[in-house]
C-alpha cells in the first residue's frame, strides 16, 4: 500500500531561484522503513516539511492515500494521519510522561477513560514502566524520552511516522533500541517510517536508503 507519492515535486523558497527540492519522484509504502541521507543543505528537512504539509510544492503534487495534500485539511492531516518524531523530543516539560502521550488524543476528542489505557499500553510497548509513566520528562534519560516521543506519535493511530534525526542525541546502545522499535513497527504493524539521518549506521538498518544532494534525489538502494 502506497501512503505517500511525490510526482515531479519541486520546491523553491520565496524570492529564490534555487530549488531546495528539485523534480522529485518517489513513493513511500506501508511496512517499510526509509532512510533519507545527504549533506547539510541537501534538502532533507525541506522534504520532511513537504511530506508533513507544512510547506506546499512550488510544482508537482504530493498524494496521501491517493488524495492531493492541497485538497486536504492539513491541520487534521498532521493531527491524525502522520506523526513527527524529533531529535530534541519536544515533550511537554510540565506534563508527566503519561499526560504527554494522552495529550494528542485529547486534541482529537478522545475521552480520558479511553486515552489513559491506550497511553499506558503504548508506553509499555516501547519499554516505559508504570513508575516511569508518573515522572516528568526531565527525570528520564535521553533514550527514555525518545521512547516516550515515539509512544506519543502512535497515540492517535497515524500510520506514517516522519522522524527528523531521531537518534541524533543518543548513544549507540539507545540508537539501536530506538531503531529496533521503529523496525518492529514496520515489520509487525505495517507502519511507514521515514527517517532523516546523518548516521550511516542508522541508514544501514533501513529497508531503503534515499540519497539527496542539492535538492535532487538519487536512485534509492535497498538494504
Amino acid at each position: 500500500m502506497t501512503y505517500l507519492k511525490l510526482t515531479d515535486v519541486t520546491y523553491r523558497y520565496k524570492n529564490s531561484e534555487t530549488a531546495a527540492v528539485s523534480n522529485m519522484n518517489c513513493e513511500f509504502t506501508a511496512g517499510s522503513l526509509y532512510a533519507v541521507v545527504g549533506p547539510s543543505g541537501s534538502g532533507k528537512s525541506t522534504l520532511l516539511s513537504l511530506l508533513s504539509g507544512l510547506d506546499a510544492p512550488t510544482e508537482g503534487e504530493i498524494l496521501f492515500n491517493g488524495t492531493n495534500l492541497k485538497n486536504m485539511d492539513l491541520d487534521r492531516y498532521r493531527r491524525e494521519d502522520i506523526a513527527m518524531i524529533f531529535q530534541m523530543f519536544h515533550l511537554f516539560p510540565l506534563l508527566t510522561v503519561l499526560e504527554n502521550v494522552c495529550y494528542p488524543m485529547e486534541l482529537c476528542g478522545i475521552k480520558p477513560s479511553s486515552a489513559i489505557p491506550r497511553a499506558k499500553a503504548l508506553l509499555e510497548t516501547v519499554g516505559i514502566t508504570p513508575e516511569e509513566m508518573k515522572r516528568f520528562p526531565s527525570n528520564l534519560s535521553g533514550g527514555q524520552q525518545q521512547r516516550v516521543a515515539i509512544a506519543r506519535s502512535l497515540a492517535v493511530g497515524a500510520k506514517v511516522l516522519l522522524a527528523d534525526e531521531p537518534t541524533g542525541n543518543l548513544d549507540a546502545a539507545n540508537t539501536k533500541n530506538i531503531m529496533d522499535i521503529l523496525i518492529r513497527l514496520t515489520r509487525q504493524e505495517d507502519y511507514c517510517v521515514i527517517v532523516v539521518t546523518h548516521d550511516l549506521e542508522v541508514a544501514e538498518m533501513a529497508d531503503s536508503v534515499m540519497k539527496m544532494r542539492d535538492g535532487e534525489l538519487t536512485p534509492s538502494s535497498t538494504n
